[in-house]
């Protein structure tokens, strides 16, 4: 009568975790950089609210406010990963920024601070890993 052995041989099971290895090491930074695209473009949506808000302030007023609402700022609200801050060179023209709060992943994107300005130019700076204006404002 024979015994056969049953588990995984040390081989087996050296070889499953270097295919997990190379997997996560494929997956997270894929991961990480959806997740950072996903908050670019809740500051996006921001920008142009606030930009909006600044044109309809200004059909009302006939000059652009020099302030913006506390509530489209995001300066307090945990779930946001961007500071929006307005920047007004005077009552005729603005530009709007949005920048990643400090201690948070955005830190680190490849597209830095996005801003637009009243006359709808769009920006993004600074731009790092070959990454483009049109992309960061796109994706």
């Amino acid at each position: 009568m024979r015994r056969t052995q049953q588990g995984f041989t040390l081989i087996e099971v050296m070889i499953v975790v270097a295919v997990i290895g190379i997997l996560t090491a494929i997956a997270l930074p894929s991961y990480s950089e959806y997740i950072r695209r996903g908050h670019r473009a809740d500051a996006r949506a921001g920008l142009l609210q606030a930009q909006q808000w600044l044109e309809r302030a200004s059909t009302a007023t006939g000059t652009y406010p020099t302030t913006l609402p506390g509530n489209m700022t995001w300066t307090t609200d945990a779930g946001k990963r961007y500071t929006i801050a307005l920047n007004p060179a005077t009552t005729s023209t603005f530009t709007l920024t949005a920048a990643p709060k400090a201690g948070t992943a955005q830190v680190g994107d490849k597209c830095g601070n996005l801003s637009i300005t009243n006359t709808g130019v769009r920006g993004a700076s600074p731009l790092t890993g070959g990454a483009t204006v049109e992309e960061c404002w796109r994706r």
